[in-house]
């Protein structure tokens, strides 16, 4: 009898395992990359935001370990490459191995499992964070050539700038044209971009890049969620890359309140993110940096007067950890401490790529 029981337990505990472990796998991905992103760039947001931002809802957090192959501080492009195809490679390259050889990233990975797939961007399509994820140049700054990088790809939907790498090229290839014959919808505008209700699309907004806010508006969340409604169609899941391509940028110029307007309007976007989140049930949301940018400390400041004074030691990147975020299916893999190239073989394993 006692064999029986013990018997029936472990089936019961196999059975239960499995159904825990089936619980834990996403249907959809949706990473977010705050480019230039680290912990006082956070809270510059949510002291300007009156104490309060929407991260603050993730309860699996993390720390990423951001140094390159070639550097002890990367640059995007690396730090870009290591968060999307799990290899360390030399500041500067893009979608490659430190010897130049092309790696698959894991929107590549998806695409070949037939999900759907895309990337909204604050920034050209071409910039080094969304290229990581679609092209393989030896460098970062080859903008024409990552813009012929996604003719080779089959993703369904890129949003943000970059417009003159496709049509206005020292090749003379309207790579437009190219992509209309693909199947793809060009838009041009937020409004052209509104308008398309299935099917691909190229969302290519802006000549360059997209305006620093307060100018761009609503750009990143309203382009990220119609993103989301396009790629929700395919029953076998998607996956969708969003970066706030421009913390970074207000990094590089020293300039905290600009921090603080960029980090808001990531947020605002990754509160529109989780609510989907938690409508659907099936989607994990990872929110990361690539690297922290400014070396930027808050010594003091005033909370309920929304300020504070922020104090930078560099112009350029720094080699510190950036927080890691996740919500969702499988959010425990994201907790402790990281290295940059972890997160490609997770999301393989827990989307079954």
């Amino acid at each position: 009898m006692n064999r029986r029981i013990m018997l029936l337990s472990t089936v019961l505990f196999i059975i239960l395992s499995i159904s825990v472990s089936a619980k834990s796998k996403p249907k959809n991905l949706i990473f977010i990359i705050g480019d230039g992103m680290g912990i006082a760039q956070i809270h510059t947001g949510m002291i300007k935001n009156g104490n309060t931002l929407n991260i603050e809802q993730f309860k699996h957090i993390g720390f990423s370990k951001t140094y390159s192959y070639s550097h002890f501080t990367t640059d995007s492009g690396a730090g870009g490459t290591a968060l999307a195809t799990g290899v360390k490679t030399r500041n500067g390259m893009i979608g490659m191995s430190p010897d130049s050889v092309a790696v698959k990233s894991v929107l590549h990975l998806a695409e070949d499992k037939k999900l759907s797939t895309g990337l909204v961007t604050a920034c050209a399509v071409t910039h080094a964070t969304p290229a990581s994820f679609v092209a393989h140049q030896i460098n970062r700054n080859m903008y024409e050539e990552i813009a012929a990088d996604f003719l080779k790809t089959d993703i369904d939907v890129f949003i943000g700038g970059g417009r003159n790498n496709f049509e206005k090229r020292l090749d003379n290839r309207n790579l437009s044209d190219e992509l209309r014959t693909k199947g793809y919808q060009v838009a041009h505008t937020e409004k052209d971009v509104a308008a398309v209700k299935s099917g691909k699309l190229a969302g290519l907004l802006y000549p360059d890049h997209t305006p620093a806010m307060p100018e761009r508006g609503n750009f990143l969340p309203d382009m990220s969620m119609k993103a989301i409604e396009l790629l929700d169609d395919n029953k076998k899941g998607f996956f969708l890359m969003i970066e706030g391509s421009q913390i970074d940028w207000a990094g590089h110029d020293n300039n905290a309140d600009n921090i603080a307007l960029e980090v808001i309007d990531l947020d605002i976007t990754i509160g529109r993110v989780l609510d989907y989140a938690r409508r659907d049930g099936n989607t994990l949301v990872i929110v990361t940096a690539d690297h922290e940018t400014g070396g930027l400390t808050i010594p003091d400041g005033n909370i309920k007067e929304k300020r504070f004074n922020a104090y930078f030691s560099t112009k350029n990147h720094s080699g510190v950890m950036v927080p890691v975020f996740a919500f969702g299916p499988g959010a425990e893999e994201f907790s402790g401490f990281l290295e940059n190239t972890d997160f490609k073989q997770k999301i393989v394993n827990l989307l079954k790529l």
